[in-house]
């Protein structure tokens, strides 16, 4: 079985790298981008498991960047990553899981297995059609 793609979008160079380094020795393919238009041009070339977006940053704002993502890829599964531990309720709806930073390694590694695996068997069911009231 292949290894989940994972896509961190971070506006730091130093905290991507990190955390990718970190996620490939768990054996996870890791893309990165440290905007909302370079997630959407990563998203684009390549179907990835999970989107790993930090909260806060310089120059990003996280609602905006999962609002962009879930506008576009309506089934792309999103992990909020922050140390805040209270989160605005509008972007706990755009995105499938929230995590806090000072969660373990094992923690984080458990909710993206969940998340990889609903979006492989949402992948297997096919895009989902609207079907318009007559």
């Amino acid at each position: 079985m292949l290894s989940p793609v994972l896509l961190v979008v971070d506006d730091l160079p130093q905290v991507t790298q990190i955390r990718k380094a970190t996620l490939e020795r768990l054996g996870y393919v890791v893309r990165t981008a440290s905007n909302s238009y370079a997630a959407i041009a990563a998203l684009r070339q390549e179907a990835v498991s999970a989107v790993l977006l930090d909260y806060k940053g310089e120059g990003m704002d996280a609602e905006a960047v999962a609002l962009h993502i879930k506008q576009r890829f309506p089934q792309q599964a999103i992990i909020l990553l922050s140390a805040y531990s209270d989160m605005p309720a509008r972007i706990l709806w755009l995105v499938d899981e929230y995590v806090m930073r000072s969660t373990p390694l094992e923690g984080l590694a458990q909710v993206i297995e969940r998340v990889a695996q609903k979006s492989r068997s949402t992948a297997a069911s096919g895009p989902k059609r609207m079907v318009a009231a007559v």
